[in-house]
């Protein structure tokens, strides 16, 4: 029942996402997903098209991630599951322009995806938005167990978020290198999608492809659904999220 009520909500809200596109919505979703499934290239994708018979230029392509995959991210999110209460909280390096960025990312000890930052620097001002973001929307569902590395600005980070009320008042925060194995290994998930050849051109750039890049990981992932949880049910499950029929192209 809850999640016919989150389609049907989705659906109202996506009347107008493809108003004005010149090439139909179910290819160019298909494009946006294969891009943030697939270790492919845009130009990759351009001749792929051309196989099927559609001619798309890459950079149209790029242009179709850049708008949809924030919208991907935003609509999936509504399908999480809670955590388990049991966190674990780790940074990893993005290039940007040539400059080494920071990606905040926590899960839970299952594997359950929780929440992400990309950030320009890796200090206290940046772990401190992690926490504010990852926990303002449900300080009732507030972790009681952190994990991180031994970076110093985890303890006053979790210290601030505890005096802000977004967790309890005392949280157990463990450093235990093995426990962070499961989220380093999470990372490459991410990463493994990302250019092969030089980097992102644009904090904005990467911060909207990143966001499709871990919603798309949230899918694979699964959200507690029961049954078969293959490609063509996250094919499924995207397209209602946009309110058509289909994402598969023949």
């Amino acid at each position: 029942m809850l999640l016919n009520a989150i389609v049907e909500k989705l659906k109202h809200h996506s009347k107008n996402d493809f108003k004005g596109r010149q090439f139909e919505a179910c290819l160019i979703l298909q494009a946006v997903s294969w891009y943030l499934r697939y270790p492919l290239s845009y130009r990759d994708l351009e001749e792929m098209f051309l196989e099927r018979g559609f001619e798309v230029d890459h950079s149209t392509i790029n242009r179709w991630v850049l708008a949809y995959a924030p919208l991907l991210e935003k609509r999936l999110r509504q399908f999480q599951r809670p955590h388990c209460g049991s966190i674990r909280i780790d940074e990893t390096y993005i290039k940007i322009r040539g400059q080494w960025r920071f990606l905040y990312r926590a899960i839970d000890k299952h594997g359950n995806p929780v929440d992400f930052l990309l950030t320009a620097k890796r200090d206290l001002s940046a772990a401190k938005r992690f926490f504010k973001k990852m926990l303002k929307s449900e300080p009732l569902l507030a972790p009681d167990r952190i994990g991180t590395d031994g970076a110093g600005t985890f303890p006053p980070a979790i210290k601030a978020a505890s005096q802000d009320f977004l967790l309890p008042k005392d949280p157990v925060h463990y450093v235990t290198k093995h426990l962070q194995q499961g989220i380093e290994s999470d990372h490459f998930r991410i990463k493994k999608n990302m250019p092969k050849i030089g980097c992102f051109q644009s904090f904005n750039t990467a911060r909207k492809t990143i966001m499709g890049f871990e919603a798309m990981l949230w899918l694979r992932k699964g959200f507690g659904f029961s049954g078969d949880w293959n490609v063509l049910n996250q094919n499924e499950l995207i397209a209602q999220c946009f309110g058509i029929q289909k994402v598969n192209i023949v």
